[in-house]
Parts: structure tokens; C-alpha cells; sequence
């Protein structure tokens, strides 16, 4: 019985690893000769919404395999450092693929696309970097059973799988998403929220504390309101306003 929450936290891996696969599948370029030379036209990857749907269904078994561990009163020191191993794959590499296709992408759209060094492609690790950080400093941490110090990651995880959703449905604005600078901005302000030490609400309802998780209950509200008109711009909204409220709302955590 102590061993099925390792098995929800294995089954996280498992995911993380299959939607790295998907993220891998090649990319479409068409390639198009023009008296100046030559260009390439860029199409978002078939397979890239498998790789966000693995990477929710680990975001879904990571919320499990801790609720499972309390409800078998099976928690341990090896399914915590299981669970940070799980969560770095996952929520952290997986996504850090995502950007580093998004990066490429967007370089692949320039005239000179063919003499790009790899070096501005790296940025998008220090996504993984960060993440990685952020669950060593976590692992360690006595304060931080009611709140988080940083946002935690599988909420980055969760919101830069969004982002081959919203590319794939072609929804308005998503252009902005292959924008390079907008890349390096976005991998820039998730990694610093991963490692910064403002305190973030804690994704958990509890019926003792309904009162103060009242943010919660508006965020959730913003979300579906935001789906129902937004589609996929929904996930990112949702992560914004988490992040806002957490940021205003210091004094009372």
C-alpha cells in the first residue's frame, strides 16, 4: 500500500517522457525560393497538443499521488525527492522543449534563418534550470506547508503547455507566441517567479479555511469565464491572475 503514491509519482515521469517525445516530432517547413534568395515558411507541429495533453495528465497525477499519499498516511522521504524527480522531467524539461521548439520557430520565419548559431536557442533551459532550483530549495524548506515561497512548477509547467494549444488552434494574438523577444521575456519571468522569494497562494481547497481561499475561488471563476470567450488564452490568463493576487495579497499569508 505505501507504494502507490510512488506509482502516481512514477506514472508524472512516465507522462513528462512521452510528452518530450511529442514535443521531438519534426516540425513543417516548407522551403521557398524568391529572387532574393531563399525563405522559409514555418507550420506549428501536428503533434505538439499531444505533448501538452501528457503534460496536464501529469499535472493532474502530481495533484493525485500527494492526496493519495495522505489518504493512505503512506507519506516518505522517498516519495518526496521521487515527487521534485518527476516534477523537473515534466514541468520542467518538457516545457523548456516547448520554448526551445517556440525559439526555433521563430528564428526559422528570418531570412538568414539557416545562420543562426545554436546559442540563442539555449535560453529556453533555464526554464529546467530554475525549476530545478526552485524544488531543491523546496525540498529543504520547513515554511512553506501553507504557502509557497516562488510559484511552484507544475503551475509553469501547466501554463507554457498552453502555449502549443493556443499556436495549434491559430487563436487570435498567438503570432505574439513566435515572437522571439516575447519568448525570451516569457522564459525570463517564469524562471524568476520560480526562484523569487514572494510568497504564492497554495493550490489546495480545505473546508477549515473557505474564507481565505476566497482568491482561489475568484481565480477559478476568471478561468472559466476566460475559456468560455478565450479558449486557450484561459491557461495563461488563469496564471497571471494567480500570480497578481499571491503578489497582493503578502500581508495576509
Amino acid at each position: 500500500m505505501k507504494q502507490i503514491p510512488n506509482i502516481f509519482t512514477l506514472l508524472n515521469l512516465f507522462f513528462g517522457c512521452i510528452a518530450i517525445v511529442f514535443i521531438l516530432q519534426n516540425q513543417n517547413f516548407n522551403i521557398e525560393y524568391t529572387a532574393e534568395g531563399v525563405y522559409q515558411i514555418v507550420r506549428v507541429p501536428e503533434y505538439w497538443w499531444y505533448a501538452s495533453l501528457f503534460i496536464a495528465l501529469a499535472a493532474v497525477v502530481d495533484f493525485f499521488d500527494g492526496f493519495v499519499a495522505r489518504l493512505l498516511n503512506a507519506s516518505s522521504e522517498l516519495g518526496k525527492q521521487l515527487d521534485s524527480l518527476a516534477d523537473v522531467v515534466s514541468f520542467g524539461v518538457a516545457p523548456s522543449m516547448i520554448l526551445y521548439q517556440m525559439l526555433r520557430m521563430s528564428y526559422m520565419q528570418q531570412a538568414n534563418a539557416l545562420e543562426v548559431n545554436f546559442i540563442w536557442l539555449t535560453p529556453a533551459f533555464i526554464l529546467a534550470c530554475a525549476g530545478a532550483y526552485r524544488l531543491g530549495r523546496f525540498n529543504i524548506s520547513t515554511n512553506q506547508t501553507k504557502n509557497f515561497i516562488g510559484v511552484p512548477i507544475p503551475a509553469v509547467g501547466v501554463v507554457v503547455a498552453a502555449f502549443p494549444l493556443i499556436l495549434s488552434s491559430n487563436l487570435m494574438g498567438s503570432n505574439i507566441l513566435l515572437n522571439k523577444w516575447v519568448i525570451y521575456g516569457i522564459i525570463a519571468i517564469l524562471s524568476w517567479l520560480m526562484v523569487c522569494n514572494y510568497k504564492m497562494l497554495a493550490l489546495k481547497f480545505s473546508k477549515a479555511e473557505l474564507k481565505k481561499q476566497t482568491p482561489l475561488f475568484i481565480i477559478a471563476a476568471l478561468v472559466i469565464v476566460a475559456a468560455i470567450f478565450l479558449s486557450w488564452w484561459a491557461v495563461p490568463i488563469g496564471f497571471v491572475a494567480y500570480v497578481i493576487v499571491s503578489l497582493l495579497n503578502q500581508n495576509k499569508m
